[in-house]
C-alpha cells in the first residue's frame, strides 16, 4: 500500500480508537443506569441514546455541525474558554465518531449488565460488601465479555463512518479523511482504481472487529 493509503488508515483507527475511549465511561455507567435503575424520564433518555442509530448520519452531522460550530452554543463556548476549534479538524471526526458509536456501546453493554442476575449483587450486598465493591466484583466481571463485544462493535461502526463526518468535519487532506471519506472522494472523482485499495482496508478492518465482538459475545452466552 502507499503512504497516503496508509496515513488514512493510521488516522481512521485513531479517530475510532480515541472516540471508543472517551464514550466508554459514561457509556458503561448509562447501560448500567438503564439496566439497574428505574427513574422519571428513563424511557426519553433510551430514545434520546437510539436516535443516532434510526436518523440519518448526515442529519446528526447537521445538528453537531450548529451546536459545535464557532457560533453554536458549545463550539462558541469552547473557543472562547478554551480556544479549541471543533469543526472542520480531526476532533470533529472523534466527536462524531463518538456520537454514532455511542447507542451501539450503551445497547450492548446494557444487555451485558442484564445478563448478570441481580440475586448474586444481593448476596454480596447482604455479606457486607459496597454498593462500589459489588460492581467491580460481581457485576463487571460477569458482564466483562459482554462490554468487551459491545466496545468492539462501536470501534467497528466508528471505522465506517461517513454521513456526520463529512457533514461536520469536511473533507481536508491530512487532517479529516478517514477511510470511507476517502473511499467517497475517489469514486465521486472517478478514480474508482484508487478506491479499491481503501476499499479492501476498510472491510478488512471491519470484518476483524465485527468477528472478534461476535466471538466475545458467543463465549459470554456460552
Amino acid at each position: 500500500m502507499s503512504s497516503e493509503i496508509w496515513q488514512i488508515t493510521w488516522f481512521t483507527v485513531w479517530a475510532s480508537a480515541l472516540s471508543l475511549l472517551l464514550i466508554l465511561p459514561p457509556g458503561v455507567a448509562l447501560a448500567w443506569l438503564l439496566a439497574r435503575k428505574h427513574w422519571p424520564g428513563k424511557s426519553l433518555i433510551e430514545t434520546l441514546v437510539a436516535l443516532p442509530l434510526v436518523v440519518p448520519p448526515v442529519a446528526t452531522g447537521l445538528v453537531l455541525l450548529k451546536l459545535l460550530g464557532r457560533r453554536g452554543a458549545l463550539g462558541g463556548w469552547l473557543e472562547r474558554t478554551f480556544g479549541l476549534e471543533i469543526v472542520f479538524t480531526w476532533r470533529a471526526v472523534v466527536v462524531a465518531t463518538a456520537v454514532m458509536s455511542f447507542p451501539l456501546l450503551v445497547r450492548t453493554a446494557r444487555v451485558a449488565f442484564e445478563g448478570v442476575s441481580p440475586r448474586l449483587e444481593q448476596v454480596a450486598r447482604t455479606l457486607g460488601a459496597s454498593p462500589w465493591r459489588v460492581f467491580w466484583t460481581v457485576t463487571f466481571p460477569l458482564a466483562a465479555r459482554g462490554l468487551a463485544a459491545g466496545a468492539v462493535l462501536a470501534f467497528a461502526r466508528g471505522l465506517g463512518e461517513f454521513g456526520a463526518t463529512v457533514m461536520v468535519a469536511g473533507f481536508i487532506p491530512g487532517q479529516t479523511v478517514t477511510l470511507a471519506l476517502s473511499i467517497y472522494q475517489q469514486v465521486n472523482l472517478g478514480h474508482d482504481e484508487a478506491a479499491w485499495p481503501l476499499l479492501g482496508v476498510s472491510v478488512t478492518l471491519a470484518f476483524g472487529a465485527v468477528w472478534l465482538g461476535e466471538r466475545l459475545a458467543q463465549r459470554r452466552t456460552a
